[in-house]
């Protein structure tokens, strides 16, 4: 039975299989939308800039003040609300969100990791410019995917999957990781479910984890580490990246398309049906056009 026969099954998987069913992706640690993680009233005081992104309340700090710090000055700077050579006062940062200096200091030692900001000894923590930024790091493109960047945030995560995962499918044909390829084919099987269900949340999450284990049965850790690349394209929101985002047959059928070449070692074939996954969205279409043929 092919991957694509095998996907219209809308029946779970039994429980000792192993294997996540329709509903059960909910146990795998996806991010939430930044949505969830910006409110609050603005700040009041002379420096508006440092006003713009608001302090939450008590009670929605269940990520740690540390953590929610990083978000609300990254958001910030990848936003253009604290431009390049700004200067950021630790006791000043701790005052507006009234956090200790050693949340202050933590939080920024985090985002001086990420290329945002440098600390220089006699003239202290500055914002650094986009030039300097870790643009592969998966919060900076979330931020700058909510931001004023967002469509050419957009515009490169399509053409950096466009180079990624064609290439992924190309060596993982033929790899023999049956675990791994079965996975594909039950993440399908999860999509297919899924679009049934109207469940968009179920089938975004299943297709996220079919590209990571895409790129993850290439056998390759130099793409294996730009997968997060790849997930972050997939999750973040605000509008679709690819096809891919929009739950519908067709997509189900490239998906299935390329489980079926990785099981068959069909390497051309895998990286085809990718491409031709790319290419549902106008949008990847006009961004990246498909190859010429020699």
């Amino acid at each position: 039975m092919s991957t694509l026969a095998h996907t219209m099954m809308t029946a779970a998987r039994s429980a000792d299989s192993g294997l996540a069913g329709p509903g059960e992706l909910d146990r795998y640690p996806y991010t939430g939308s930044p949505a969830d993680r910006v409110g609050g009233p603005v700040w009041d005081g002379p420096d508006q800039d440092l006003g713009r992104v608001g302090r939450r309340p008590a009670g929605s700090r269940g990520r740690g003040l540390h953590g929610q710090l990083v978000q609300q000055l990254g958001q910030m700077i990848v936003s253009g609300d604290l431009g390049a050579d700004r200067p950021l006062v630790p006791e000043e940062i701790g005052q507006r969100f009234e956090v200790s200096r050693t949340v202050v200091r933590e939080s920024l030692r985090v985002l001086e990791a990420k290329g945002l900001v440098s600390a220089r000894p006699n003239v202290g923590t500055r914002v650094r410019p986009v030039s300097d930024w870790n643009l592969l790091d998966p919060d900076i493109i979330e931020w700058r995917a909510f931001g004023p960047q967002r469509d050419d945030q957009r515009r490169e995560l399509s053409e950096m999957r466009w180079t990624i995962e064609p290439l992924a499918a190309r060596l993982a044909a033929g790899h023999g990781r049956e675990d791994v390829q079965q996975r594909l084919v039950d993440m399908v099987e999860i999509m297919g479910h899924a679009l049934g269900q109207g469940d968009s949340i179920t089938f975004s999450r299943a297709d996220a984890e079919f590209h990571s284990l895409l790129i993850q049965l290439a056998g390759n850790r130099m793409l294996e580490h730009l997968s997060g690349i790849v997930s972050a394209a997939l999750q973040v929101s605000g509008g679709p990246v690819t096809g891919c985002d929009r739950p519908n047959e067709s997509a189900i059928a490239h998906h299935a398309r390329i489980a079926d070449a990785l099981a068959a070692g069909d390497s051309s074939g895998a990286e085809a049906a990718v491409r031709q996954l790319l290419m549902i969205h106008p949008e990847v279409e006009r961004v990246v056009p498909a190859p010429r043929e020699h």
